[in-house]
């Protein structure tokens, strides 16, 4: 099981066999899933959208649909271009 190291400065070097497994290049970004008292470290390809159900703001809350979030965004600046508010 590789083991990785947390710096001072709270930086984490993902182990070789972790970024070769992951198929993972330098300079992609990785999301960081807490899950109760555990981490999950998933790579970020795509856009934000991708990873959709893999976000929650609480353990207690369902996970967050960035979907509808979008959705939501693009009415607000609808209404803020016809509105002026």
């Amino acid at each position: 099981m590789p083991i990785a190291i947390l710096t001072s400065k709270g930086q984490v070097t993902v182990p070789k066999e972790v970024r070769k497994a992951l198929n993972l290049k330098p300079s992609e970004k990785l999301i960081i899933v807490v899950e109760g008292n555990q981490a999950v470290i998933k790579p970020l390809k795509g856009n934000i959208l991708d990873i959709g159900g893999s976000i929650r703001i609480s353990d207690k809350e369902k996970p967050i649909d960035f979907h509808k979030v979008r959705e939501e965004v693009k009415k607000r600046i609808a209404k803020k271009a016809v509105t002026g508010e």
